[in-house]
């Protein structure tokens, strides 16, 4: 969707609020598996066949640690570590998270304004059916969201201040498009933060895209997520979640049913083809959205 954006209203124009609830500590370096694969994306350099990390990247550290017992289950290519060692050195340089994800993206050349959306540790907690309490990592990668989720909870010790440029972004844009990510674990952490939701409320144009086309995600455990929180999964439950804070939803045109329920609450609903099969689909839905 990011990359639909960019090509459409030009990175000069375009900011990306990013989750870094999913952010963890992992071989002593900082991760930031969201913010990385936004840079990566925008840079034109992401392995989007896996959908993370770096096309044609190779593994030789994570191989090379597994051969000296270490359960390095969390897979990181050899440029992708290298970008983790350059954050986690900047950080105890004593930069903050944005300065230091503005550094990273200059370097890889995006020109879209990449924003963590704190700069202070806030955390993901999934609580599992059987009375675990998993770091989002443990519970996505390790587990590979396999485990039965009782309660996902958002954590900090440090507060909930959104990073620096986040509020200023929302409230100075023409349009806030909340894209098709996941709602429980990609975009409840942002509105978790200090002002977002007030900020929302106040904008004028916020438009959600539907992450569930049929009832199903096209990929990641959304639609279990959703059905487990609040007894179903569809468009219309995402439009419900989010409620008052978005002007505008967009359900799959494949989906004509969820599009009449969303309607019938109130929200200005769009059908259109949401499925970004390749840089054209998500530029013609990125004009589409824009011009509607």
């Amino acid at each position: 969707m990011l990359v639909g954006l960019e090509r459409v209203v030009g990175g000069d124009h375009l900011t990306a609020i990013v989750n870094t609830a999913d952010d963890a500590t992992i071989y002593g370096v900082h991760v930031s598996p969201d913010v990385d694969i936004v840079t990566y994306w925008l840079a034109g350099i992401a392995d989007t066949h896996r959908g993370w990390g770096i096309r044609g990247d190779t593994t030789t550290v994570i191989d090379a640690l597994r051969e000296l017992g270490v359960n390095a289950w969390f897979a990181l290519g050899d440029r992708d570590l290298a970008t983790c060692l350059r954050r986690t050195e900047m950080l105890r340089q004593g930069m903050d998270l944005t300065s230091v994800t503005a550094e990273i993206c200059h370097s890889f050349g995006v020109a879209t304004t990449v924003l963590p959306m704190s700069d202070l540790p806030v955390r993901t907690m999934i609580v599992t059916a059987d009375g675990r309490t998993l770091e989002f990592q443990e519970y996505f990668v390790k587990e590979r969201t396999e485990p039965e989720v009782a309660e996902i909870r958002i954590e900090t010790t440090e507060g909930r201040d959104p990073g620096s440029g986040v509020l200023e972004a929302i409230r100075g844009s023409d349009a806030v498009i909340v894209c098709p990510s996941n709602p429980l674990l990609s975009i409840d952490p942002i509105l978790s933060l200090t002002g977002t939701r007030e900020a929302l409320l106040e904008h004028p144009n916020v438009i959600a895209i539907t992450p569930i086309i049929g009832g199903r995600a096209l990929k990641g455990p959304a639609d279990r997520l959703l059905k487990a929180s609040v007894g179903e999964a569809s468009a219309s439950a995402v439009a419900r979640h989010y409620g008052d804070l978005v002007d505008s939803f967009v359900v799959d045109a494949s989906d004509p049913e969820e599009a009449a329920k969303v309607g019938s609450l109130g929200v200005r609903c769009l059908q259109l083809d949401t499925i970004m099969r390749d840089h054209q689909a998500s530029e013609r839905l990125a004009r589409q959205i824009l011009g509607a």
